[in-house]
């Protein structure tokens, strides 16, 4: 138990020689670990174990402590230690992951953690069964499924105009009211689906998805013989499945930036937005955010549309604009004062980023072409469907 004291003492002169890693060794002791907030999850180990089970187990831990304790930090660890030790009792036995799921450890370990009444048998079946993930019994007077495909967008462009990195990341969420234990089976454009079925032609638009990643409840034998998607859902909210594409995608708000210098006095930046997607999209709460020499003062703006603040404290200026559709440019004009005294040219200009949502709409061109609901007892239910596109790490460097 002694063995985590030399954790912290390790992490400080790894970091103080530039040689932080996410793995850190002390004579035999192995430290696997991650920062969320102000905490640190460290996991130790004497084996060769699999370190990426161990990643995901902590990041497992933080989802489930954030469940309860809706957020995870110092302060909720101090209050709640009585439930965390029994958390962590149920989602590890002797090194071994166990119960993960935070809607059926809420079953039998509850807020209220001093008010369990002992004699009875704690544990719900569902921990036991085949389906670990989802209890009998539930039962909904309406049946509905949401679906939502959400697209973040990954893009690196270089002072030319080149693109240097680009890739699109997708998740598929769920919510789901659904009475029984139904059999779901979700069908998506799919390109290796279709040429298993005959269906890949001109008229059919498909998607090559990489990097798939499921939840536990998709049956994968059936995946990977036919490309079927069929599983028994959790209930409520969660995610079914990531993908990754790693295509050449047009980057879908275009900005081009000048800045002028006069006689070290003050300094003139314009900037350009142009949204290069389909006229009949608009892109919600943009913001794009324009790097500003540190010593600069007295801002003045002047925008085409939206406005914009400067945020001193990290050096930009942030241009907001409420919705902004395909096809259409902007301008936005900033004047600062900067200090007599010239300072030296030697602070690198970070890039500038933006960032956006597009409803209705994927840069993948990905589709649910159907989710068909299967339970014995037979009833209808409605399946939604919601597409959304959003900046993840969004870049364009200036000169």
């Amino acid at each position: 138990m002694s063995e985590i004291e030399h954790f912290m003492p390790l992490l400080m002169q790894r970091e103080e020689e530039g040689a932080l890693a996410p793995l850190m060794s002390h004579g035999r002791v192995h430290f696997l670990w991650i920062k969320y907030s102000n905490l640190y999850l460290v996991a130790t180990t004497l084996k060769n174990a699999n370190a990426s089970l161990v990643y995901s187990f902590l990041y497992k831990t933080v989802e489930v402590f954030s469940e309860y304790f809706k957020e995870l930090e110092e302060e909720s660890i101090r209050d709640n230690f009585v439930i965390v030790y029994e958390l962590l009792d149920e989602l590890m036995d002797f090194g071994f992951p166990q119960t993960t799921d935070s809607k059926i450890l809420q079953e039998y370990i509850t807020q209220q953690g001093n008010k369990l009444e002992t004699g009875k048998s704690r544990v719900p079946p569902t921990v036991t069964n085949a389906v670990s993930w989802r209890s009998e019994g539930i039962k909904y007077k309406k049946n509905e499924v949401f679906i939502d495909v959400i697209e973040s967008i990954n893009l690196l462009v270089n002072a030319n105009g080149s693109v240097l990195l680009s890739e699109i990341v997708g998740t598929i969420k769920l919510k789901v009211f659904l009475s029984g234990m139904p059999e779901l089976r979700l069908g998506l454009n799919d390109r290796v689906l279709f040429e298993l079925t005959g269906l890949s032609g001109s008229k059919n638009k498909s998607v090559e998805l990489e990097d798939v990643k499921f939840h536990q409840c998709v049956r994968l034998s059936r995946f990977d013989n036919d490309r079927t998607i069929s599983f028994i859902p959790p209930d409520g909210d969660f995610e079914l499945m990531s993908y990754r594409l790693s295509t050449q995608v047009k980057p879908l708000i275009w900005i081009e930036s000048v800045i002028e210098k006069f006689s070290h006095s003050r300094v003139e930046i314009m900037v350009k937005a142009k949204g290069q997607f389909k006229k009949q999209s608009v892109a919600n709460s943009v913001e794009i955010s324009v790097p500003v020499p540190s010593d600069a003062d007295s801002p003045r703006f002047k925008t085409s549309v939206g406005s914009a603040k400067y945020m001193p404290e990290k050096n930009v200026v942030i241009w907001s604009i409420k919705s902004f559709p395909g096809g259409k440019e902007y301008l936005m004009r900033a004047h600062f004062g900067l200090p007599s005294v010239e300072k030296e040219e030697v602070e690198g200009r970070p890039p500038i980023g933006v960032k956006f949502e597009i409803p209705y709409f994927t840069v993948s061109g990905i589709q649910v072409r159907y989710m068909k609901i299967i339970e014995k007892s037979g009833y209808q239910a409605l399946p939604w469907v919601r597409y959304i596109t959003q900046s993840g790490d969004y870049q364009l460097r200036t000169s």
